[in-house]
């Protein structure tokens, strides 16, 4: 009885022990402040946005939609916990009691939060999610003695799962409300200071402009979509238009350094501009254009999107969201996501941890779309052309003597020779195809051990 005693808990000790070495490792910031780590390795930060994931799926489906994820390459999803007040489960179990953040009710829809971050942690996947969308505090459905409450029940909840990033905020502005902001910022950090802060701001701003020096943000986000240039109409507010790598360049001018990257790009399969249906959709193309163009301006990572998927729509009669028809479980497939891999595997190839925003070697300099970006490391030099615009390098300021130099297409992951003419201290690249919109190009110069 006793040898039978002595085997249960020695399995029961190792069964804790295995599924305590099977957890993620909680993400941090790097020392030089640029980037993520993930057991002190560099960790590039690859996401997906789905949003309404809590209320909408099922266990099933939300396996497939992990899964789908992971062997794309994501390893983080934007999820929120409360689009509203009301929110409940794909059961239908309430959130909360008489819509107050400060009574979570004690039913289903909390045990099948825990699930969800089980079965994204089994496929190392982290989950960014954001507590109460920011539409709810902004029409003063939360104060700042409710977000306390709350943001400690998530907290003490959740400090102990590492595959966990919180997302305050949610599509608002930080100058809204922005007691409850800092209430629940602080108040996550002081219950679970093992898990990262960001906060997920309103399209065309960043979170830096209102939390840079707080101690609970920890790394910046920032919205670029979903407008085009021509329908920025806002005033009295910094816009960059399209040019999401400008939010990089700010941010990283502030003191101190931190991550920062783009949290909502214009959606894949979205209209331009959001609320009118019959404007023109965004594309992959124009996807890969945010996601370079950030990443090689410095950003730590990308959040990719798409319409259908991150509302999960589902044709069962009900109109979908900002014109949304195409089925999620078929939009998974769109283009774009299956692209965005090809960013990551790049970026680690060439140890992106190591590499800094080098745009001053490019000469002719183009506006708007004609805008090429440049990373460059003690050994390779990486360049972004989003229309196959020559590619024109001032090579004093970047001299290797012996090296070789490819093209790399960010629609399949391959390479390709790129050949160049030369003049004094000048290199002249011509990308594959004509000069077009969409005809995206990475220019790889690499140095040569011999």
């Amino acid at each position: 009885m006793k040898r039978l005693l002595f085997i249960v808990l020695l399995f029961t000790v190792w069964s804790g022990s295995s599924q305590t070495l099977a957890g993620l490792p909680p993400l941090k910031v790097s020392g030089n402040g640029s980037y993520l780590t993930a057991g002190n390795q560099p960790f590039f930060w690859l996401a997906d946005t789905g949003w309404l994931l809590f209320g909408k799926l099922n266990p099933a489906e939300t396996v497939k939609y992990f899964d789908d994820r992971k062997q794309k390459g994501f390893n983080v999803i934007q999820v929120m916990i409360l689009h509203s007040l009301s929110q409940t489960s794909y059961k239908g179990d309430s959130a909360l009691i008489r819509g107050d953040v400060s009574r979570p009710n004690p039913s289903g829809y909390w045990n099948y939060v825990d699930e969800v971050l089980r079965l994204a942690e089994d496929r190392g996947l982290y989950l960014a999610m954001v507590p109460v969308w920011g539409s709810n505090v902004k029409a003063g459905l939360v104060n700042s003695a409710q977000a306390a409450k709350y943001a400690e029940f998530l907290a003490q909840r959740y400090k102990d799962k590492s595959n966990i990033i919180w997302l305050n905020g949610g599509d608002v502005r930080g100058s809204d409300s922005i007691q409850v902001w800092l209430t629940i910022g602080k108040t996550l950090k002081k219950f679970a200071p093992n898990q990262l802060i960001t906060f997920h701001p309103f399209g065309r701003t960043q979170s830096s402009t209102w939390f840079h020096n707080e101690q609970w943000l920890d790394f910046n986000m920032f919205q670029s979509g979903h407008r085009r240039y021509d329908q920025d109409t806002a005033r009295n507010e910094t816009r960059y238009g399209e040019d999401n790598w400008r939010y990089l360049q700010a941010d990283y001018s502030k003191k101190p350094v931190k991550p920062t990257l783009d949290g909502e790009p214009s959606y894949e399969g979205i209209p331009q501009g959001l609320h009118d249906t019959l404007q023109p959709k965004w594309t992959a193309d124009d996807l890969r254009r945010y996601a370079y163009w950030s990443v090689f301006s410095g950003g730590c990572g990308f959040t990719y999107g798409n319409n259908s998927v991150m509302q999960f729509y589902k044709p069962d009669g009900k109109p979908g969201a900002y014109g949304a028809r195409q089925p999620w479980n078929d939009a998974i497939n769109a283009p774009g996501a299956q692209q965005m891999i090809h960013l990551k595997n790049l970026m680690q190839k060439y140890g992106f941890e190591n590499l800094v925003p080098r745009d001053e070697l490019i000469l002719e300099q183009g506006e708007r779309y004609h805008h090429q970006s440049t990373l460059a490391g003690k050994n390779c030099l990486l360049i972004y052309t989003w229309n196959g615009r020559q590619v024109k390098i001032d090579w004093s300021k970047w001299k290797n003597k012996v090296w070789q130099a490819r093209w790399y297409d960010p629609r399949s992951g391959n390479f390709s020779t790129a050949n160049f003419t030369s003049g004094e201290n000048i290199l002249e690249f011509d990308p594959p195809g004509n000069e077009v919109n969409g005809n995206d190009w990475v220019l790889v110069i690499e140095s040569i051990k011999h």
